[in-house]
């Protein structure tokens, strides 16, 4: 499901400055301001094309959120898919995770969902997943207590090892599916969630706090 490359994606997001933050370091601590309405803020790592957090700001709209993507050209398809439905409490950013320090001032968001990360399966390129430890210890500084995360995959070797860190992170387990869309008939999806569902694959599902 990779997208190709949007042909100076950069540029173009220059179009949609009222729903992609071009210079997010600079509200750093000041993110309630840059809303309209000063709410809790909920934060998607790794957004893809935007359909989790669209549907999750449509259906809390007392509750501020933040798409952040490393790709510029899939957050230019997400800022297409957000310009006419006037969503006030939705912004998204164009940044690493392992920047997220720059961006959030400690305890600035209030909830964080992984959704889908890229498993990077090899021993080499471990430090790479979004649970290894120098990006909890980043998790850990930017979310308010108790820190929340959500966290969904299909990889089931992605999902024990993500288990394992949260665990020696000392998280405690709130909720967890070992297959989510048979436990739960009301799940807000991802574009690869769909994908994997109509395929028949198991998803795995784990909230944890801190």
């Amino acid at each position: 499901m990779r997208l190709r490359r949007i042909k100076d994606a950069k540029e173009k997001l220059e179009e949609f400055k009222d729903i992609v933050c071009l210079n997010p370091q600079d509200n750093k601590g000041k993110w309630q301001e840059f809303f309209p309405v000063s709410q809790p803020i909920y934060l998607e790592i790794g957004m893809g094309k935007g359909q989790f957090i669209i549907e999750n700001a449509k259906r809390y709209p007392k509750i501020n959120f933040i798409g952040c993507e490393l790709s510029d050209s899939i957050v230019l398809k997400a800022a297409r898919k957000i310009r006419n439905l006037d969503l006030k409490n939705l912004m998204l950013i164009n940044i690493n995770a392992n920047r997220l320090d720059d961006v959030f001032a400690p305890n600035e968001i209030s909830h964080l969902f992984l959704n889908f990360s890229d498993p990077w399966p090899k021993t080499r390129h471990e430090k790479r997943r979004l649970t290894f430890d120098s990006y909890l210890e980043i998790y850990l500084r930017i979310l308010k207590k108790p820190a929340v995360i959500e966290f969904k995959t299909d990889n089931r070797k992605l999902f024990e090892y993500s288990l394992m860190k949260f665990d020696e992170f000392q998280f405690k387990i709130t909720e967890l599916s070992l297959n989510l869309h048979e436990d739960n008939d009301d799940v807000i999806t991802t574009e690869y969630e769909d994908k994997f569902k109509s395929l028949g694959q198991t998803i795995y599902f784990v909230k944890v706090e801190k």
